[in-house]
């Protein structure tokens, strides 16, 4: 391990990615394939290639003792040592020196490292973790015991992304011969490298086919999830078309992007992480299972209003129903007033079934969800990706109104939408009402789930967006995305084929109450800032901040970005001299500094003494023209947040 630590000390110590390239490119040729393979997986900041999802389950509190333990210091020395760098590796790099830990050990290799992992993954209880995990470190360099700590908590932090890692692969393992003059170029074999350690979900596995030159022998390894496609922001529908003119236009709903797998009868969801949520959402695993073909798809799960008279259906076999949504807005066929699939509800909605690992069968019924897809990346037994969008689209199309995967009844129940541009369509779609494990003949349905095809519009001016974006607003979505039609599908990649267009809900100034140190390039910074609301009609009390008219202050939230170094820097100093209480991490300080804040909702919450919180709030700018006592009330936050969850207008 010593050797894989001082080139991660090289590599942190350059700012200059072609050296950071280098250095590892260089490292990897003087290691054996397998110890190799395993570096890379280290060095892409896991103990384990992404496709296994297998944890080391090693909680903080408990690295924090056993560090504690094996250097021989106390709790309060690592403390110390935390406070200097932001970073748990560096702090135990400072304690085991403190120690007088020895340079000169014989400490544990690449592999043997690797063997230690899985060991400490499949040992059972937090005792036995412990003293595997001590046992590693008690035979640690200082220097190794730094990065051990850095990969077992997922935080190596020297400027390192994979995408540096698979460049250092490519220029590793160029291909050697003259008759091989199209993998011979550096860039094509790189490509090849992004292409298949996307594919493998394994960094290492890729290492190992790059020294190979067999490449492009990876093939997709489904039911592991692949990088999702990002968007870039614009500000205004001007501003998006003058970056492409065909645009497929659809609503920016709010909720959390997920991708979905079908594969041979088994389906797993994940998230924009790419953490397995499959069983946080058990009710969408069946209607992802009513496609028959080997799919990936791209979507966001929302919590959804199915309202009483959404669907129609068809009862089977199972006690489920599978139904077909007929779309959004009330609509007349043969006389039938059918009424839409629903409508999405706030992400606060939803923050009611986040970090719920099994949810009961009542959170499920009282906050059902939809998973509304809008790309299709694997399907028909091949990779689309690189197929243009407006050709995604027609397969996506393909998969919802393929009749085969629905009740003879449905099939004939079809809704035509005169004003596509007004009344945004859901369908057809897969919808199931579950009566749940212990629900007898009798019993209500537990919960209600669906999935639905993305409703996409088309937008042939910047007049014409704005239309549509206001008609998305006052469907109660976010805003936009507005997607290039040629585009393919760029997994882990933030570029202008995707355009999100959305307003900020609006801003607050508030009144900074506490701040915190940084991490990375800002731990010896205060950088992090908790911030506060007025409430004019309440009591004072002690231990609770108050501007200088006896006004308590109440906590909504806590950003981190937005102010420059510079501002930063001047804040931190300010802050150091108007601090009321260091509990060794977080400074309570005076509280007369005015920030403004912008955010995307505000949500109910227990975590803030005002009962509410703010939804990605980002720092805007400081305000040293207002005082504390100009800062904006609850009263106001609570006005925001009943109009944000009013109902929409129907479009």
């Amino acid at each position: 391990m010593r050797l894989l630590a001082e080139t991660a000390e090289a590599i942190a110590a350059t700012t200059k990615k072609t050296e950071k390239v280098r250095l590892l490119a260089e490292y990897f040729r003087s290691r054996s394939l397998e110890e190799a393979a395993v570096s890379a997986v280290f060095l892409s900041g896991r103990p384990f290639p992404a496709w296994e999802e297998t944890t080391l389950q090693v909680g903080g509190r408990l690295l924090w003792r056993v560090i504690a333990d094996a250097s021989g210091l106390s709790e309060q020395a690592l403390g110390a040592a935390y406070r200097r760098h932001g970073d748990l590796g560096s702090a135990a790099y400072d304690v085991f020196t403190e120690a007088g830990v020895s340079n000169q050990r014989n400490g544990p290799n690449v592999l043997q490292t690797a063997r230690c992992f899985r060991e400490i993954a499949t040992a059972r209880g937090p005792a036995a973790k412990a003293a595997l995990v001590r046992d590693l470190l008690a035979r640690a360099t200082p220097i190794e015991a730094k990065y051990l700590v850095k990969i077992i908590t997922g935080e190596l932090r020297i400027g390192l992304k994979e995408s540096l890692v698979e460049a250092a692969i490519a220029a590793a393992y160029p291909a050697r011969t003259e008759t091989e003059p199209a993998t011979n170029n550096k860039r094509a074999i790189l490509i090849q490298v992004q292409r298949a350690n996307m594919l493998l979900g394994d960094i290492g596995e890729t290492l190992r086919l790059a020294a190979a030159r067999k490449l492009e022998s990876a093939r997709m390894r489904l039911l592991h999830p692949i990088g999702f496609m990002l968007a870039s922001p614009v500000q205004t529908s001007t501003e998006a078309f003058e970056v492409f003119r065909h645009a497929q236009v659809e609503d920016k709903y709010d909720g959390i992007r997920a991708q979905a797998h079908v594969a041979d009868g088994n389906v797993r969801v994940f998230s924009r992480t790419l953490d397995e949520i499959s069983e946080s959402f058990p009710e969408l695993i069946e209607p992802l299972a009513a496609f028959s073909d080997n799919l990936i798809l791209d979507g966001e799960i929302l919590a959804w209003d199915f309202g009483t008279d959404n669907v129609e259906g068809h009862s089977d076999t199972k006690g489920c129903r599978t139904l077909v949504a007929k779309g959004q807005g009330a609509i007349r066929e043969n006389q039938h007033d059918l009424r839409g699939a629903g409508r999405a509800l706030p992400f606060s909605a939803l923050q009611k079934r986040l970090g719920r690992k099994r949810p009961t069968a009542r959170i499920m019924r009282e906050v059902p969800v939809a998973y509304v897809v809008f790309d299709v990346l694997f399907c028909g037994g091949e990779l689309v990706i690189d197929r243009p969008l407006r050709e995604r689209a027609e397969f996506l199309d393909s998969l919802f109104a393929d009749a085969r995967r629905l009740p003879a009844r449905s099939r004939k129940q079809r809704v035509r939408v005169e004003d596509a541009q007004g009344v945004l369509q859901f369908e057809p779609a897969v919808i199931s009402e579950s009566q749940g494990e212990t629900a007898t003949a009798t019993s209500e349905p537990r919960s209600v789930s669906a999935l639905l095809r993305a409703p996409i519009l088309r937008a042939d001016s910047p007049g014409h967006l704005s239309e549509l974006f206001e008609r998305a607003q006052a469907r109660g979505n976010e805003g936009l995305m507005v997607k290039d039609l040629e585009s393919p599908y760029t997994p882990g990649r933030r570029g202008k084929s995707w355009l999100k267009l959305k307003r900020e809900l609006a801003t607050l100034d508030v009144v900074v109450t506490a701040v915190e140190p940084g991490h990375g390039k800002r731990a010896g910074v205060l950088s992090d800032y908790t911030f506060a609301v007025r409430d004019p009609n309440g009591t004072p009390h002690a231990g609770l901040p108050e501007t200088s008219e006896g006004e308590p202050l109440l906590n909504i939230g806590k950003a981190y970005t937005g102010l420059t170094d510079v501002e930063i820097a001047r804040m931190t100093e300010w802050f150091e001299q108007h601090t009321i209480s260091d509990d060794g991490w977080v400074r309570q300080v005076d509280p007369k500094i005015v920030i403004e804040v912008a955010f995307n909702a505000v949500m109910r919450s227990d975590r803030h003494n005002s009962g509410y919180a703010l939804r990605f709030p980002r720092i805007l700018r400081l305000r040293p023209d207002k005082t504390p006592e100009q800062a904006d009330t609850l009263d106001r936050l609570r006005d925001i947040y009943e109009r944000q969850h009013a109902l929409p207008k129907t479009a």
